[in-house]
């Protein structure tokens, strides 16, 4: 689940000015914090950072059958709310699924993954995810070039894989840091996923880039795709949105981890465990 689009720079500012007029002879500060307060509360969050002028926006569409979202249950077992994307990855067990870290490591309860997911429909099926296998690395210290899970997806009742219903997308690794690539994402609130395309920069070691705008809450996990084909068909997944700031304080500019030996070494772990 990406960071809010919170006013933090504001904050900063506003808590600055605030000790500063506790000192003495500050008065002035003081009103001067006051009227800040009053100006910062009364602009729109999104307003804070406009998406510039020409940037790409997702836009919503029925959904492929390789990418779904996550849902958590209620008491009954029914589903609840979405919270974050994941997508079908090609593995020996055909039953592996990928999306962030940071999605999963900390969910009460039982996930479910609803593949193809819009509009309140559930084209194939709710699957259960058995196992959440992450790094060691994001385990001891939450690293940002690991913000990566693996989700063992459980068998259908009569023991069909995931794969075999949705088909996979290819994972991977080491990839250039420029690259045109489509990124799919379930937006909290919504029942469509939204779609994008541009190119990945590379603006942090480690990191991919990928400017869009509408790319909220709920967007986490979404596949950086490459090599798709017209009718958003499989492709080869080379990052998911996580890593800096957990996918990106704003909802026009998402980051992921960049596949690496780190990834590659975690989907051989995962592919075995499976």
């Amino acid at each position: 689940m990406r960071r809010r689009e919170a006013l933090a720079s504001g904050v900063a500012i506003l808590t600055l000015l605030v000790i500063v007029a506790m000192t003495p002879a500050a008065h002035g500060a003081a009103k001067f914090a006051v009227r800040l307060a009053a100006v910062m509360n009364s602009i729109p969050r999104k307003a804070v950072a406009p998406a510039p002028a020409g940037m790409p926006t997702g836009v919503a569409f029925h959904g492929t059958p390789v990418v779904g979202a996550l849902f958590s249950t209620t008491g009954t077992g029914a589903l609840g709310n979405h919270f974050c994307t994941a997508s079908v990855v090609r593995s020996p067990h055909k039953d592996l699924a990928i999306t962030a870290a940071h999605c999963v490591t900390h969910h009460n309860g039982a996930i479910q993954f609803v593949p193809g997911y819009a509009g309140g429909n559930e084209p194939y099926g709710v699957w259960t995810i058995s196992k959440v296998i992450v790094d060691q690395a994001w385990s001891a210290s939450a690293s940002i070039d690991d913000d990566v899970a693996f989700l063992v997806v459980a068998p259908s009742p009569d023991g069909v894989s995931i794969q075999d219903v949705t088909g996979a997308e290819d994972i991977g690794f080491e990839r250039p840091a420029s690259l045109p690539v489509q990124v799919i994402g379930y937006p909290d609130g919504h029942d469509l996923p939204l779609i994008c395309r541009n190119r990945t920069s590379m603006p942090l070691p480690h990191q991919l880039e990928f400017d869009c705008g509408h790319y909220i809450d709920g967007t986490s996990g979404g596949p950086f795709l490459i090599g798709t084909g017209p009718d958003d068909a499989d492709g080869t997944v080379i990052g998911v949105i996580g890593g800096y700031q957990q996918g990106g304080d704003l909802p026009q500019i998402s980051y992921a981890a960049a596949f690496g030996p780190n990834v590659a070494a975690l989907y051989q772990i995962a592919a075995k465990q499976s």
